[in-house]
């Protein structure tokens, strides 16, 4: 993928938000921020984004993708994936207590 982004806003990606990727083969993407995340150490805010889902949108699997809090895609693959561990395993814990709660 890419690191062609739509302009970036000057303000912080808030949830829900969406942005919009073009790829090397020339397709636009547009991703939802799902999540930011604080880097306690560094004091950097960073954006969870996904495209399509694997709930209702057929075979369509879930793409994720991590940026810095005003848009930019990440350079750095290993702290990328990082973040998205986090952020994927606070959803699950989430999720799981979300459920716990119901019963």
């Amino acid at each position: 993928m890419s690191d062609h982004t739509s302009p970036a806003p000057s303000k912080p990606l808030e949830l829900k938000e969406l942005l919009t990727i073009e790829t090397d083969d020339g397709r636009s993407l547009e991703f939802e921020v799902v999540g930011t995340l604080a880097d306690e150490e560094s004091g950097e805010t960073y954006a969870v984004l996904v495209h399509g889902s694997d709930e209702g949108e057929g075979d369509e699997e879930a793409e994720f993708i991590v940026t810095d809090s005003v848009g930019n895609l990440l350079d750095d693959d290993d702290l990328a994936q990082e973040i998205l561990d986090e952020f994927l395993l606070f959803a699950e814990e989430s999720e799981e207590g979300e459920e716990s709660a119901h019963e």
